[in-house]
């Protein structure tokens, strides 16, 4: 039961997604990263069925890729973008790391938040136009993966401070078990990718874990360990990185 809770927490928490109301134990939170990449289960399982179905009823047209664009904000709600805005602001500002956290907690959205968002969807929208049916398959898992890593980093690196929804999440979580259950939940996604095609997987993978490794040194560097915030910018950084690496192996096997 206790496992039941902790998923329907990790939907309730990071997506859209209509879930029961229930109690959020202690018992139950020690477990909810482990089910976290089940939310990038189910947007990818959307994102492959409109690259399929969308892509035979419009073709080309713009409308395909705006909409590949915005599944992964419609059933995420924004959450993770919102920490992909605050980070930006936090990083541009050039401040110290005491007054980088101080703007991660500000509510307003900067000057360089907005110009960070413009470009993020520009990119985005345009390696999403680009997408090709077999790339869609490996794009679509990559959703998955992403959150393996990013669960992985929650309760493995340092949090900048002690409170907050990723020190939240770090505090309540078994860190042994869900470190377990999210190294074999990614192996098996690489696994996964790497069966699907070996160019696009590998180039795929090796985005993620590269965004992943900057991901750290960024945290720990200029921020002393990392935040709810800082997660969220991961997400948005790792998914776009994934994508343009599909685009780039398509383009290689093409040449």
């Amino acid at each position: 039961m206790k496992f039941i809770r902790a998923c329907i927490i990790a939907f309730s928490m990071y997506s859209k997604i209509p879930m029961p109301q229930i109690e959020w134990e202690k018992d139950s939170m020690r477990y909810v990263m482990c089910f976290f990449p089940w939310v990038g289960a189910v947007i990818g399982g959307c994102f492959y069925l409109w690259g399929i179905l969308g892509g035979r009823a419009l073709g080309d047209s713009q409308l395909y890729a705006v909409l590949l664009t915005v599944i992964p904000i419609v059933l995420t709600g924004g959450i993770h973008m919102d920490g992909f805005l605050d980070t930006t602001d936090a990083i541009s500002s050039w401040q110290t790391r005491e007054r980088r956290l101080e703007i991660l907690k500000d509510s307003h959205a900067g000057a360089f938040a907005v110009i960070g968002a413009c470009v993020y969807f520009l990119l985005y929208f345009g390696f999403a136009s680009e997408l090709k049916p077999e790339e869609i398959p490996a794009a679509a898992l990559g959703f998955f993966l992403s959150r393996c890593l990013s669960g992985y980093g929650v309760a493995s690196f340092p949090c900048a401070k002690d409170s907050g929804l990723a020190a939240a999440f770090a505090n309540a979580a078994d860190k042994k078990c869900v470190r377990i259950v999210l190294a074999v939940q990614a192996v098996s996604a690489m696994a996964g990718l790497l069966w699907l095609n070996v160019v696009y997987g590998g180039l795929l993978i090796i985005a993620s874990l590269l965004v992943f490794l900057c991901y750290y040194r960024m945290s720990v560097d200029k921020f002393g360990g990392i935040t709810g915030d800082l997660a969220g910018w991961f997400l948005q950084i790792c998914e776009l990185a994934q994508l343009a690496a599909v685009i780039v192996a398509g383009k290689m096997l093409t040449v």
